[in-house]
């Protein structure tokens, strides 16, 4: 694709945007259900396109230069399509963020003054080998009123095409260019220097290409990078469920950034702890690596000083005994992606003091990191997951999509009656209502 095809790409988002921006939520509901729908209906379709990039996947895979990792990422089956489908419907029975009302506040009598949702406007998007996450961001797009440029992985190129058309197809009574899918590297270049045109980019990948991106665009960027997270056993946890949710962490789908990647463990429960705890890893694939301390206890490989900042992605995991929960703590602060964090205890005192000390966007009591998703959340589904601390923060859903505007209704006020020596005060006085277009002139368009 040529430099002007991508920008005549963008600039049919951008006046799409606008469209989008005025359709009424059950529109953009009506439009999420016909998305559903469609891949419900064309699961043969979109399993013939994956079975090409898996055994692409495959191929490079045998060649070194893929990882088993992203090749199971591409993997799509049928119960995989039918929870993308019914992510798809659970993001269209999200409470519309749309003229949401967010704060009122009377400056005067009959001058109010309404903080409003609105979508951002056009987002361009960069993200890894899952075909899901096309139809998470599409979606999410969508109901939060944004245009969307779509640019997915080339090892999902098949799948990626075949979910883009049906999306389009099914969203024919939407504003067209809504979406748009590029597929070229250069094209991403090319939406990094239309800062005027893209409101915000959001980068699924490493933290290397995330600062990439960052360093050579003026579009605000909302990066979703890499996870090391972490599960911390306390000396005072119940062992049993330390073992399960250590396990989960780390077994349920080791592919994906909330998965756990180094195991720290309170020194005086190692003991206890950790034989068991390894057998069942080791029964599960798991291949382990440990800390001196750790090497003490049970008989594993060495881990090295690179393995703490490591996201394996895969079924392999690194063990650290600390000898305090401070430790703990500081060893998450230092090494962690700042994603999702989680400490196994029973006491109540030490869980907060640990859930407090952490710098990470979720931080998870007796719980599972897995449980780090927008659609465990509550969300509907997710666009990433955020690691910054600005604008949205962990699974960034319909909140993280909208920004918002200041609407004021008057009746003819002047600022010059609040100025001078004889000025008016104001009121500012914050209430409980909704704006509602047009209300003080009795009506809208």
């Amino acid at each position: 694709m040529t430099d002007r095809a991508t920008e005549r790409k963008v600039a049919e988002a951008g006046t799409a945007a606008l469209e989008l921006a005025k359709l009424d939520d059950k529109e953009r509901s009506a439009a999420l259900h016909a998305i559903a729908d469609a891949i419900e209906a064309n699961h043969e379709r979109i399993l013939d396109a994956n079975a090409d990039d898996v055994a692409e996947g495959e191929e490079l895979l045998d060649a070194g230069e893929y990882s088993r990792a992203l090749v199971d990422r591409l993997d799509l089956s049928a119960s995989k399509l039918d929870d993308i489908a019914e992510m798809v419907r659970s993001v269209a029975e999200q409470e519309d963020p749309l003229g949401k009302t967010l704060s009122a506040r009377r400056l005067d009598e009959d001058l109010e003054l309404y903080k409003v949702g609105v979508p951002i406007g056009v987002i361009g998007t960069v993200f890894e080998s899952r075909p899901d996450a096309l139809v998470q961001i599409a979606a999410l797009s969508l109901k939060s009123g944004n245009a969307v440029i779509l640019k997915g992985g080339s090892e999902a190129s098949h799948s990626n095409r075949v979910l883009y058309d049906l999306i389009v197809e099914a969203t024919a009574d939407v504003p067209d260019g809504w979406a748009q899918l590029i597929e070229a590297r250069e094209d991403v270049n090319t939406m990094l220097g239309m800062d005027d045109e893209i409101d915000l980019l959001m980068p699924r990948g490493s933290s290397e290409f995330v600062s990439y991106i960052q360093d050579n665009t003026k579009i605000p960027v909302l990066g979703h990078t890499e996870g090391v997270c972490h599960v911390f056993v306390d000396r005072d946890a119940d062992l049993s469920m330390a073992e399960d949710v250590a396990f989960d962490a780390k077994v349920q789908y080791p592919a994906v950034c909330n998965a756990v990647e180094t195991l720290l463990v309170h020194e005086s429960v190692a003991a206890d702890f950790l034989p068991a705890m390894l057998d069942r890893y080791r029964e599960a694939g798991v291949t382990l690596r440990g800390d001196a301390a750790t090497r003490e206890v049970v008989d594993i490989d060495p881990a090295t000083d690179e393995d703490w900042e490591t996201e394996y992605g895969d079924l392999e995991l690194s063990i650290k005994v600390v000898d305090s929960l401070t430790a703990a703590v500081d060893h998450v602060n230092a090494h962690g992606s700042k994603h999702t964090e989680s400490i196994v205890t029973e006491d109540a005192d030490r869980a907060g003091r640990f859930m407090r000390s952490i710098d990470a966007a979720s931080v998870f009591h007796n719980a599972s990191t897995r449980f780090a998703d927008g659609y465990r959340f509550g969300l509907g589904a997710e666009v990433g997951i955020s690691t910054g601390k600005i604008h949205a923060r962990g699974p960034v859903g319909l909140e993280g999509l909208t920004t918002y505007k200041y609407h004021l209704e008057g009746d003819g006020h002047l600022v010059a009656t609040y100025s001078g020596e004889n000025a008016k005060p104001y009121l500012h006085e914050a209430f409980d209502g909704e704006w509602i277009p047009g209300h003080r002139s009795g009506g809208g368009e």
